[in-house]
């Protein structure tokens, strides 16, 4: 496995991150409990879940046991003030059976939380990783917009998650690119494009370029990770053949 640095943060996370949102949904609850059992046994140490699956987060925290001290948990709310912020907190806190989030991410704000503002988010921010509750802080967004503003943000953000794919056009390439300028960690997110890219070993090739990407693969069942696991470890030549494949993919869909 390979293990990159996440931005600015202090985080050294496994290039193959696993995507926990969906754990919820996964009918017998002993199978998300093997899931997350072998990412963490093959060196997946970055999960990424989310306060809106709480049965996520609580499956995630019940599997992790007393391997949280060895891994990384990123999550997320769509808070609006410090009030909303709090209560998400100590949700996710108790839900994920930790006393520490590694990372918070804001999702999906319809703009960027600054300093004195009404909603008072930055200060609690702020508030919470001064007591060591939250050691890192990010945005989750499909806005390039906000991502642009995150870029020019004066408040120090330290990741941005962003849709990021093989389908995408070439300004989230860019977008990749000036993440790493800034020294801010980009996140991966949606990297089989929601269930239509179903070649694995493409899409994951894909990413083989973009050292500062780390991609989110949310696993919908444990076939599906065993395929992005052994993918990781055995990953595709880029050669004139995967770039034809890759070309025809793109083509077709857009």
């Amino acid at each position: 496995m390979e293990y990159v640095a996440l931005g600015k943060t202090n985080l050294l996370v496994s290039r193959t991150a696993f995507g926990a949102m969906g754990l919820g949904k996964i009918e017998d609850p002993e199978v998300a409990y093997e899931m997350i059992d072998k990412a963490y046994k093959d060196g997946i140490n970055f999960f990424d879940t989310s306060m809106d699956s709480p049965e996520s987060e609580r499956r995630l925290g019940e599997a992790l046991g007393e391997n949280r001290k060895n891994v990384y948990i990123a999550t997320k709310s769509t808070a609006h003030s410090s009030g909303e912020l709090s209560e998400a907190i100590d949700n996710s806190l108790t839900n994920l059976k930790t006393d520490y989030i590694d990372l918070y991410q804001l999702e999906k704000p319809n703009f960027l939380p600054e300093a004195n503002g009404d909603d008072r988010l930055i200060e609690k921010l702020l508030n919470l990783k001064e007591s060591g509750v939250v050691k890192h802080f990010g945005i989750t967004t499909e806005s390039m917009e906000v991502a642009q503003q995150v870029l020019n943000s004066e408040f120090p953000w330290e990741t941005i998650q962003f849709p990021f794919n093989m389908l995408c056009d070439v300004s989230v390439e860019k977008l990749t690119k000036k993440c790493y300028e800034k020294d801010i960690g980009f996140i991966a997110m949606q990297p089989l494009c929601g269930g239509v890219i179903s070649n694995i070993p493409l899409a994951l090739g894909y990413f083989l370029p973009f050292d500062n990407v780390v991609p989110v693969w949310g696993a919908r069942s444990m076939d599906e990770l065993q395929q992005i696991l052994y993918f990781t470890q055995n990953p595709p030549r880029l050669d004139d053949q995967f770039m034809e494949e890759a070309e025809k993919l793109r083509a077709f869909f857009n």
